[in-house]
């Protein structure tokens, strides 16, 4: 049964940080340097984004937060995520 997949290819890891401590985990994932690894940072927080070292990031939330973060309050994050899906 297993004898018939490829194994050949790489997986494809893709990390996602969500909020101030999803970033900050993920940056802190790179500083231990797993290049192998591509990295994601999601933020309502515009600044804390500038200064974040993922591969790529994705600001949400913007006339939610005014790009300022919000707050460690769900409620406001979750508004910023829905705000940006549309």
């Amino acid at each position: 049964m297993f004898s018939d997949l490829d194994l050949s290819t790489e997986a494809v890891i893709i990390v996602f940080g969500v909020g101030g401590a999803g970033c900050n985990a993920v940056n802190e994932m790179i500083r231990r340097n797993d290049s192998s690894v591509e990295y994601v940072a999601i933020n309502s927080d515009a600044q804390a984004l500038k200064s974040s070292s993922a591969d790529k990031v994705i600001q949400i939330g913007l006339e939610t937060s005014k790009g300022l973060g919000c707050g460690a309050e769900p409620e406001q994050g979750a508004k910023a995520a829905m705000e940006s899906a549309e």
